[in-house]
């Protein structure tokens, strides 16, 4: 469903429940550093959770987040999607799980799935900006922290609860179903989840006719994911120390993928490619596909996770907390029955926060986060030989309050190294991050927040050291192993209404970064593109918001939209930024049912870069029904029903790679419940 939550900061929403208030309610955001409320935040945060949460989940991350205010999707098929905050993507857009950092492949390219499942979430929260950098220089784009439980944090008082919820949906035939469980007695408590997804190819909206194609499904869109989890905790008056081993599989298909740019090789600025490898045989390549010529990404990730909270653990301090992951990340992909290239991310992760009480009027926190991480691809593809990236960093974040005003402060310093172990050439950054924000609640209801972010991003493996094609994404990738750190310089400012019959949330930004690294497109043959990564003077300047007026008890109707430019110093746009839209919803609720129906308009992206393709615009009508009941016992449950692009319409997405191979998903309806115990 692409209404907005009821509890994000900004855009601001309130819920359409029975029970929703004129005053936006109190949520905690876990990714703040110090466990601020929503309303409390410097920069624009989104909380997706509740009910919400479970109307909104789609199979990715990505597209469950994708109609948020100032967030769009990656979108490469039905299997990878990650979320592109404020025109930003790739590295410079982290995803946390519970605080701690994912390590998949999904950074390196966006043919490769994040590894987090949004129907096993609890709460997911959206951090806009480089504010966010307690959690890593390189997030300028923003942090996307995806809550769970599969570490048990209580001992439940019933001794055991849980959840269950199945799924189906019409435009790619997908049943879905999820389970959680939690049990202890005493110290102990156990946690148990899982969940199995299968969904076909899905269809497109209406006139979508590739050549030798003559059915509206995109070959390769398909989707089957197996994820499982258990964790075990010791729960104590002070705090909690748990663990829990979680396995994911899945495989799924890679829509647009060409076997006519295989011998192309790059030779200087130009391409080229064996004599076979014309424009008669790249028309072929639908009528292959059609026969189950499309490769398949086989993927499995295993991950343990230790987490754990001492509250008052010396004297002057209120808590210390501790993340730690080891990740054995696969995948393979396999075309005509065999392995074509495999893919490998062996990681590991730790970071300890110490938060201390309030000394002199501030309030704060301090840490250090490491990690490594061995990726390693071999086969057709290896477009990146073997590195080891290796990071430290040490950051402090402070807070100070008086009256109406709250001020924040944070500085972060990281140390990167990151060394080819073919070539044998090792590049090491170091970068410095600090960033100031205040709030001002200037009259009951009312606030406004402003932040400046001054933050160094080093460049990633794959940025410095990869060489060859990359046919997912219809590429030959050069990387440049002199390339130095990005320096951005961000200013948001804020303004919100959180209570009355008007409720609003609207965001500004210019975010101007030094040695913006890219990848340049510099020449093109037959769809081809010869792609080198290069550094320029950037800015990124765009608005997001939305305003809801509640007209009675039963009624609101909001206006929301978002829009973000990117340009280069010296003249010129960026590739795949995401087009303007705006949308208008009407909510409503009746006792036990609430329901909401909008119109989003996605304009016109003519702002391309080089070689690259303009993408039209279109409209969309979504609708929702749900209804909430409780069990004799008090638990409670969830019947409900989304219609998405219900005028089937045609739609491309100009974030996408592949976005004429791969349209998105045509008229849909989803059929879910939910139950807990």
């Amino acid at each position: 469903m692409t209404a907005a939550n009821a509890q994000q900061a900004v855009p601001s929403t309130p819920s359409t429940s029975a029970s929703a208030s004129a005053t936006l309610p109190a949520v905690t955001v876990s990714a703040s550093g110090l466990q601020l409320g929503a309303n409390d935040m410097t920069t624009p945060v989104t909380v997706l959770e509740g009910d919400e949460l479970v109307r909104r989940r789609e199979a990715t991350l990505g597209e469950t987040l994708n109609s948020e205010p100032g967030i769009h999707s990656s979108h490469f098929g039905a299997g990878a999607s990650r979320p592109v905050i404020r025109g930003m993507d790739g590295p410079r857009v982290k995803v946390l799980s519970d605080g701690a950092e994912l390590h998949d492949a999904s950074t390196i390219s966006p043919d490769h799935a994040v590894v987090s499942e949004p129907m096993l979430a609890t709460q997911i929260e959206v951090l806009r900006g480089p504010s966010a950098l307690v959690y890593g220089n390189g997030a300028v784009g923003g942090v996307v922290n995806v809550l769970d439980g599969k570490v048990p944090t209580a001992v439940p008082q019933k001794g055991l609860e849980g959840s269950a919820e199945l799924r189906a949906n019409t435009g790619a035939r997908e049943g879905a179903g999820a389970f959680s469980l939690t049990g202890g007695a005493g110290n102990l408590a156990v946690h148990v989840e899982g969940l199995a997804r299968d969904a076909g190819d899905y269809r497109v909206g209406k006139g979508w006719a590739p050549e030798g194609q003559a059915t509206r499904k995109v070959p390769g869109s398909f989707n089957r994911t197996d994820t499982g989890s258990v964790g075990l905790s010791w729960v104590g008056e002070r705090g909690y120390l748990g663990a829990a081993y979680t396995r994911q599989t899945a495989k799924y298909g890679l829509p647009g993928h060409n076997h006519g740019y295989e011998g192309c090789h790059a030779d200087g600025d130009r391409l080229h490619c064996a004599p076979h490898t014309d424009a008669k045989f790249m028309g072929t390549r639908a009528e292959e596909e059609e026969h189950g010529d499309v490769p398949v990404v086989d993927l499995r990730s295993e991950r343990f996770d230790v987490r754990g909270e001492l509250r008052n653990p010396l004297a002057g301090f209120s808590a210390l907390r501790l993340r730690a992951g080891v990740t054995d990340y696969r995948h393979d992909e396999i075309e005509d029955g065999a392995i074509g290239t495999t893919f490998t991310n062996k990681a590991y992760d730790t970071r300890i926060e110490l938060q201390h009480e309030p000394l002199a009027g501030f309030k704060g926190m301090f840490g250090v986060q490491t990690s490594q991480r061995k990726f390693r691809a071999d086969g057709d593809e290896a477009y990146v030989q073997p590195t080891v990236t290796r990071r430290t960093g040490i950051f402090v974040l402070e807070e100070y309050r008086v009256g109406d005003w709250r001020f924040e402060g944070a500085l972060r310093h990281d140390r990167q190294t990151t060394e080819a172990e073919t070539s044998g050439i090792k590049r090491s950054h170091n970068g410095t991050s600090a960033s100031l924000g205040a709030v001002w609640k200037f009259t009951p209801g009312y606030q406004v927040g402003t932040s400046f972010t001054r933050a160094s991003r080093a460049p990633t493996a794959e940025e410095l050291y990869a060489r060859g094609l990359h046919l997912a994404t219809g590429t030959y990738e050069r990387g440049n192993a002199d390339l130095r750190s990005e320096i951005s310089q961000n200013i948001d400012v804020s303004l919100k209404k959180t209570s009355g019959d008007t409720t609003f949330g609207v965001s500004v930004f210019r975010n101007r970064i030094h040695n913006y690294i890219y990848g340049r497109t510099i020449d093109e043959l037959d769809g081809l593109q010869l792609l080198q990564y290069t550094q320029a003077d950037a800015t990124f300047t765009g608005i997001e918001g939305q305003v809801r007026q509640r007209l009675n008890r039963n009624l609101g109707i909001t206006l929301f939209g978002d829009m973000v430019r990117a340009r280069l110093a010296g003249g010129g746009q960026l590739p795949r930024i995401p087009s303007a839209r705006a949308g208008l919803r009407l909510d409503a609720n009746w006792n036990a049912w609430e329901g909401q129906a909008e119109w989003v308009q996605v304009a016109r992206q003519n702002r391309v870069a080089a070689f690259e393709t303009e993408t039209p615009g279109y409209g969309m009508l979504n609708v929702g029904l749900a209804y909430n009941g409780q069990r004799t016992g008090g638990q409670p449950w969830q019947v409900y029903l989304k219609g998405n692009n219900l005028t089937d319409r045609l739609a491309y997405s100009h974030t996408s790679f592949i976005k004429s191979a791969a349209p998105l998903m045509g008229r849909s309806i989803t059929l879910g419940v939910k139950m807990a115990f």
